[in-house]
């Protein structure tokens, strides 16, 4: 049977802001590497399947920039959701697209754009297996990703009954625990909900119909009209409008790197650290600085940001670094400050402006620990910035 792949790449990523914006998203950034997420996602995956049975599901807004970041994806398989309507909705609707060009015996599956994978022979792996049970038990397959930590950020899935054809039933679902209540479920052999769909697509439009009115209707109606079917389905996940409400759902374990770059505290996870903790790329100049994520940009480059851009995401650069102030390792009785300098390549103070009421023109995680102002930029080519610690200046 044909393998396709689906990529959920919607979204404004507004967690990074204020570098991700809604007309550059961070599935076009080059967060963990030099590559943006999403040409790091459709990489990986290229090995189980070719261009043309890869669909990418986005806002109508970023066709174009996706397109230019991916030549090698047809053009009609950028699908633009007129609307957010949620995930039962999308993968329905990519499913019947799949269904209509390849049959309902195809093999579709389904990924998210944002997420770092550390192992990518492992995820491939982990996909076929799943693959393989999908096609086998007319199942709906979903890999559940091993816990590396307790996290409270992530659903989790309670194994079930063990399946002849390899997998285990799904138990429970179980929405974002305490921390207290993940640790538990940790130690008892819960798994991830990694958001990783596989599964034969008649079957999932077959469970669609059978146990989501929030989409079958809508689905129906459409006769292959993206419009017609977006202007009434309604918002679900698919988590909640058709995995939750069958029992023909179907677990496998898999331990590839996996983790959803949803925040910089994510971010800072799966980025390569130095021996003092820092975790950047790009021209950053560290002097005794510990535990910073940095993140520099220049004009003209990192996919094109204009100098006005560049300024813009800056003036909002200055906030994000306040915000984190309760985080910052002061000597005591002073108050916590932010250092903005500009420092170029030989060393020549560009500028440095102290406090929120000054232009910015860079920002340096100048502090000794900021663990969440994980933000840098930089406007002006040729010139690098400076991390400092809390009691130096240049």
């Amino acid at each position: 049977m044909t393998r396709w792949v689906v990529i959920l790449a919607g979204g404004v990523g507004s967690r990074f802001w204020p570098l991700s914006t809604p007309t550059r998203p961070k599935q076009l950034l080059p967060l963990i590497d030099a590559q943006p997420l999403l040409r790091n996602t459709v990489d990986r995956l290229l090995p189980l399947a070719d261009p043309d049975r890869i669909l990418i599901l986005t806002n109508a807004s970023l066709v174009e920039p996706i397109h230019a970041l991916l030549p090698e994806i047809p053009r009609e398989n950028l699908i633009a959701e007129p609307k957010p309507a949620g995930t039962a909705a999308a993968l329905a609707w990519a499913a019947s697209v799949i269904a209509t060009r390849d049959g309902d015996e195809a093999v579709m599956l389904s990924v998210h754009a944002d997420w770092a994978i550390g192992d990518a022979p492992g995820f491939r792996a982990a996909l076929e297996r799943a693959a393989t049970v999908a096609e086998a038990q007319h199942a709906l397959v979903t890999v559940g990703v091993v816990p590396s930590r307790p996290d409270p950020g992530f659903g989790y899935i309670r194994p079930g009954e063990a399946l002849d054809g390899g997998g285990q039933r799904v138990a429970q679902f179980v929405e974002k625990p305490t921390r207290e209540r993940a640790a538990e479920m940790v130690r008892d052999g819960y798994l991830w909900n990694s958001g990783i769909f596989v599964w034969r697509v008649g079957d999932f439009l077959g469970e669609v119909r059978a146990h989501t009115p929030e989409v079958a209707p809508a689905l129906a109606d459409a006769h292959g009209e993206i419009i017609r079917f977006f202007a009434t389905v309604k918002s679900i996940s698919v988590d909640v409008g058709v995995l939750e409400r069958t029992d023909n759902v179907v677990v496998i374990p898999g331990s590839f790197g996996w983790d959803d770059v949803g925040t910089w505290a994510a971010l800072a996870r799966v980025r390569t650290h130095d021996a003092a903790g820092n975790a950047a790329n790009g021209p950053v100049h560290l002097v005794d600085a510990r535990d910073n994520n940095l993140y520099p940009v220049r004009a003209g480059t990192d996919g094109g940001l204009s100098a006005a851009e560049s300024q813009q995401i800056l003036s909002s650069a200055l906030a994000l670094a306040l915000r984190t102030r309760a985080q910052i390792r002061q000597p005591a009785g002073q108050p916590a400050q932010v250092t903005i300098s500009l420092v170029d390549t030989n060393g020549n103070v560009a500028g440095l402006v102290r406090g929120p009421d000054a232009p910015v023109f860079g920002i340096d995680v100048s502090l000794q620990k900021a663990r969440t102002a994980a933000f840098l930029s930089n406007p002006l080519a040729g010139a690098e910035l400076l991390a400092l610690p809390a009691s130096a200046s240049p």
